[in-house]
C-alpha cells in the first residue's frame, strides 16, 4: 500500500526546487520550494525539540496574515501538531471562549496585538506565549534544515487543524480538520479548476477562515502552484498586482468583487492572463458578473463550508448568467441529496436540507460530541442550508441556515448577538436580523423592546457593544418597538420583523 503523503513541500522540493512558492509582498521576500522546505523543516525541529510539544499540541496564533503564518501551517502538517487560528478582529471576551475550548499549549501573537493579549482572562493557562515575530529568523536567517522526520509518520486522519465557525446558536464550534480533507479537497478544486504548477495567485483571504487556506492557498501547494500574500485586502494593490505577477487565478467574496470593479484602476490593468474567478461567500449580482465578464475574466460561482471542503460546489463560467444564482453541481468526490425533515430524500425542484458525503468531512468538531452526532449520520454531514435542485441537476441555496446572515463575507448569527444585548440593562426583549446593504451585502439591525422607567438611543445601544462584539457583528441600525411580534407558539415572528424592516 502506497504511504499517504502529508509533506508537500519535500515533495515540491525535489521535483522543482527552484519554482517560486511564497512570496509576501509587504516585505518583498519570496521563496522557493526547496528553500521554504529547508526553512520549514527548521521551524518543525524547533517546535518539538526546543519548544518541547508534543504530537497533537495545539498551538494558537493571534496575528493578520504573514509568511510566518504559512511556515508554520507547514511545520504543523510536518509535525502532526494542531494549528488553531484565532479571528483577530474578536474582542478579548470572545477569544477567551475560543481559547478555553482549544486548550493550546502555546499562543502565537503579532506585537500590534500585544496589549490586547494582555486582557485575555485565559493567557495564564497557557503554558508558553511568544511573539510571532520570534519565529521570523527561521523565514529570513540562516535556519535551514534538509529533511526532518517525526517520531513516527504523519497519516490522513491526523490534525493539522480547528477552525471556529459559530452555530446557529452563536456558540463557537472548533471545525477539526486533517490531512486527509487537505488532501481531497484540493483534489477536488484541481479536478474543477484545472490548477497546474504553473498558476499563481494572490491570497488576501484571512487565515482565520478556511477560505484563506483551502479554496486555493493549500490547492495550489499540493500541485506546486505559487501565492503572494497581502495581510489585508487592498482592491487597488491586488489588481497591480495581478497585472505585473501575471495572476492566472482569483478568489474573492462579492464584496471584495465590486470594490475592484469600482477602482479606477479596473478599467486600466491588464488582467488577461486571469483564466477565471472563484467567488464565494454569497451569491454575486448578474450586474456585476457582466461587469468582470465584459473585462474577459469569467466568474465561478461556488458553494461550501468549513466543515466540509470547503470546496463543494462549483459553477462553470459558462453558466453564470444563464444559471444566475446557482451554485452548480457538487465536485468531482461528492455524493449529495435533497433530504426532509423526516430523513426522506427529495426530488428535483423540491426544497429541503442539503446533506453531503465526501472524503472531505470533518471528522466531528473538538471536543463536541454532541454537535458532532446532530451535524453528522452515517458520514453524511447536514449543512442546514435549504437548497432545491433543477431538472438538470444545478443546485441553488433557497436559504442559509437558520437566521445567520453574511455581512462583506462574514457570518453573523444572531444569536450569540442577542445574548450579548440582553446583558444591557434596558433591555427588555431583543430579536437581530440582517437586512439589505450597498457595501456589506447585510448588516445587522436589532429591535429592541426596554424595560419599563428606562429610555436609551439607537446611538447608545451601538456605542454597547463596541469593544465588545467583532464590528461586523454590531448592529448598523436599532429600532425600539413596543413589543416584537409573536407567533401563536410564543416565538418571536422573525418573518414579521424582515417584512417591517424592508418597509
Amino acid at each position: 500500500m502506497i504511504a499517504f503523503e502529508t509533506d508537500w513541500l519535500k515533495r515540491w522540493g525535489q521535483y522543482t526546487p527552484k519554482r517560486l512558492a511564497l512570496r509576501e509582498h509587504g516585505r518583498a521576500i519570496e521563496w522557493s520550494y526547496s528553500e521554504m522546505n529547508r526553512r520549514v523543516n527548521a521551524l518543525a525541529h524547533y517546535l518539538l525539540e526546543e519548544l518541547k510539544l508534543q504530537r497533537g499540541d495545539r498551538i494558537a496564533v493571534y496575528s493578520k496574515n504573514r509568511a510566518e503564518y504559512v511556515f508554520l501551517f507547514f511545520a504543523c502538517a510536518k509535525s502532526g501538531l494542531v494549528l488553531v487560528p484565532l479571528n483577530f478582529r474578536l474582542m478579548p471576551r470572545e477569544l477567551d471562549t475560543l481559547i478555553q475550548d482549544a486548550d493550546p499549549q502555546l499562543l502565537f501573537y503579532e506585537s500590534e496585538f500585544a496589549v490586547m493579549v494582555e486582557k485575555l482572562r485565559t493567557l495564564a493557562a497557557i503554558p508558553r506565549r511568544l511573539p510571532f515575530e520570534s519565529i521570523t529568523p527561521f523565514l529570513t536567517g540562516p535556519h535551514q534544515e534538509e529533511s526532518f522526520a517525526p517520531d513516527r509518520p504523519v497519516g490522513e486522519e491526523d490534525l493539522v487543524m480547528i477552525l471556529y465557525t459559530a452555530g446557529t446558536t452563536g456558540l463557537s464550534k472548533g471545525a477539526m480538520i486533517n490531512h486527509r480533507m487537505l488532501y481531497w479537497n484540493a483534489i477536488n478544486t484541481h479536478l474543477r479548476l484545472d490548477i497546474t504548477s504553473m498558476d499563481h495567485t494572490q491570497s488576501f483571504s484571512p487565515f482565520f477562515h478556511t477560505g484563506g487556506w483551502n479554496v486555493l492557498l493549500t490547492p495550489f501547494f499540493l500541485h506546486g502552484a505559487s501565492h503572494t500574500l497581502l495581510d489585508k485586502f487592498d482592491a487597488d494593490l491586488i489588481l497591480r498586482l495581478m497585472e505585473s505577477e501575471r495572476t492566472t487565478l482569483l478568489f474573492g467574496v462579492p464584496t471584495m468583487m465590486q470594490m475592484m470593479a469600482d477602482s479606477p484602476l479596473f478599467d486600466q490593468v491588464d488582467l488577461s492572463t486571469v483564466r477565471y474567478a472563484i467567488v464565494g461567500g454569497a451569491p454575486m449580482p448578474i450586474p456585476l458578473i457582466n461587469k468582470w465578464h465584459a473585462k474577459g475574466i469569467y466568474i465561478r460561482q461556488g458553494y461550501g463550508l468549513t466543515e466540509v471542503g470547503p470546496n463543494c460546489y462549483s459553477l462553470h463560467q459558462d453558466d453564470a448568467v444563464r444559471k444566475r444564482g446557482s451554485i452548480g453541481f457538487p465536485n468531482f468526490y461528492f455524493e449529495a441529496k435533497v433530504m426532509d425533515d423526516d430523513g426522506g430524500e427529495l426530488g428535483d425542484e423540491q426544497v429541503g436540507e442539503l446533506w453531503l458525503k465526501s472524503p472531505v468531512v470533518t471528522p466531528g468538531y473538538w471536543r463536541n460530541q454532541e454537535a458532532t452526532r446532530q451535524a453528522i449520520s452515517d458520514g453524511w454531514f447536514h449543512t442546514g442550508d435549504m437548497v432545491r435542485r433543477d431538472a438538470e441537476g444545478y443546485y441553488y441555496v433557497v436559504d442559509r441556515k437558520k437566521n445567520m446572515f453574511i455581512s462583506g463575507a462574514e457570518n453573523v448569527y444572531p444569536a450569540e448577538v442577542e445574548r450579548f444585548l440582553y446583558t444591557h440593562e434596558a433591555i427588555k426583549e431583543v430579536a437581530v436580523i440582517g437586512v439589505p446593504d450597498e457595501k456589506w451585502g447585510e448588516v445587522g439591525k436589532a429591535f429592541v423592546v426596554l424595560k419599563p422607567g428606562f429610555s436609551r438611543t439607537a446611538e447608545e445601544i451601538i456605542h454597547f457593544c463596541k469593544g465588545e462584539l467583532a464590528k461586523y457583528k454590531i448592529p448598523k441600525y436599532v429600532q425600539f418597538l413596543d413589543e416584537l411580534p409573536k407567533t401563536e407558539a410564543g416565538k418571536i415572528n422573525l418573518l414579521a420583523l424582515k417584512g417591517q424592516a424592508l418597509e
